[in-house]
């Protein structure tokens, strides 16, 4: 177990960029909400809007409605980058006061002509530092910032980690690029807000993707350069395809509102999502959000890609619905024939549920096979005794509860009556 010396706080940052929440971020969500309950401490929500060319309107509220139908909740207020600009250029302007960074006014064509130059000699594209002994002459209003990486920082020609999943990992500075920390709009990039807002709001575990492996040398650097603690980091792995293939919306649904709109339950998710790269110490796969931050070690997630499969997803999602009580049951799915069918009657939906209960494995799967008790059918695909219809009818009103025991007597006794076997009787009032 990982020894805590202070308040374990931690936070997610999704950019509002995408149609909602990714279900990767929904994994990476879960983590962090876990390991802070786990220890009694604080889950942050922080929205990293700084990307104003990309922010997609409405994403916000659909990532906060997305986390709320998970009851993944924050515990303090949300948080916006776009807010805090003054605080980005404040920070930004100390490292170059202390000569950890300094102003750039090159052109994207220099830029870009440059990098073509040291690709054409086999060398890793990284900026030239054209402009750093050009402090004097550049206009500082319409130039970037940029972290100044050493060459070596206080006897040291690396920065290394102790990742809490993946343990030891050494980076040198030599393949490490002087990265734009704030744009000429004023905007930060990633890496200043990200440790400038970690550092402030307290945060304990930057738990997040293993994509942002590569940016940690430089953030730590950051650290240092302002001589801050910094937090204990833990990447979890990637989700991907079954194929192995990056988890992305050009393949698979991503997105957590076609989840909820497909009728995948919030918490038979949440365990899905639970047990990849993790596995309970019982060795369990039903198990509910408390019992997943009772059990939790970070250093128990292995960092092997976990798959996320659909199929998998919906045996889960059987799962749930399935231990569902009857009125709970019925009660989603009323809700979600509600935009289906005109005022539809609960009384009616309660009584088809044990019906469908154990033959459904999402919710959305309910209409076709319930839709005629809801609706007259126009048409039929072959002529049926209307006097068989009517009976049907007749006989299954008087029913005061819908069981399959109770169904299969009344229709076995009209099938006699009407001289026809059960197999086409059943399979003619379908």
């Amino acid at each position: 177990m990982v020894k805590q010396l202070r308040t374990v706080r931690t936070r997610i940052a999704p950019s509002p960029t995408g149609e909602n929440l990714h279900i990767g971020n929904v994994y990476t969500a879960l983590i962090n909400y876990a390991w802070a309950k786990k220890h009694s401490g604080q889950f942050i929500v922080r929205i990293e809007d700084t990307d104003q060319k990309r922010k997609v309107k409405g994403s916000e509220e659909k990532i906060l409605e997305s986390l709320k139908w998970f009851g993944l909740n924050p515990d303090e207020e949300i948080v916006h980058q776009s807010e805090r600009l003054d605080i980005y250029k404040k920070y930004a302007e100390e490292l170059v006061e202390k000569d950890h960074a300094y102003y750039c006014d090159c052109s994207s064509e220099r830029l870009e002509t440059a990098r073509k130059e040291m690709q054409k000699k086999g060398v890793p594209p990284k900026y030239d530092r054209y402009c750093l002994n050009r402090q004097k002459e550049i206009d500082k209003s319409k130039a970037v910032i940029r972290m100044k990486i050493p060459d070596e920082y206080k006897g040291e020609h690396a920065v290394s980690w102790d990742d809490v999943i993946r343990d030891f990992i050494l980076v040198e500075f030599k393949v490490l690029d002087d990265q734009v920390i704030l744009k000429s709009d004023g905007y930060p990039t990633y890496h200043l807000a990200v440790v400038v807002d970690d550092h402030l709001m307290e945060i304990s575990h930057v738990i997040r993707a293993e994509e942002w492996i590569s940016s940690t040398p430089k953030h730590i650097l950051l650290y240092n350069f302002f001589g801050w603690k910094q937090p204990q980091f833990a990447h979890v792995p990637i989700l991907r395809n079954p194929d192995k293939s990056k988890l992305s919306k050009r393949r698979n649904p991503v997105w957590a509102n076609w989840y909820r709109k497909e009728g995948f339950l919030p918490e038979a998710i949440l365990n899905y999502l639970a047990t990849l790269g993790w596995s309970h110490p019982q060795g369990k796969d039903i198990f509910n959000l408390d019992e997943f931050i009772d059990k939790i070690e970070l250093t128990n997630i292995q960092t092997t890609g976990p798959v996320f499969d659909i199929v998998k997803l919906e045996w889960f999602n059987g799962e749930y619905i399935r231990s569902k009580p009857i009125q709970e049951l019925g009660e989603l799915l009323y809700q979600c024939i509600n935009t289906l069918v005109h005022e539809p009657s609960k009384d009616l939906v309660m009584k088809t549920v044990p019906l469908i209960q154990t033959r459904i494995k999402k919710l959305s799967e309910y209409w076709p096979l319930c839709e005629f008790f809801f609706k007259c059918p126009t048409s039929f695909e072959k002529e049926i005794d209307k006097e068989w219809m009517k009976k049907v009818t007749e006989r299954l009103s008087l029913l005061s509860r819908w069981t399959h025991d109770t169904l299969y007597r009344e229709l076995a006794e009209l099938a006699q009556s009407f001289g026809s076997s059960k197999s086409k009787f059943f399979m003619d009032i379908r």
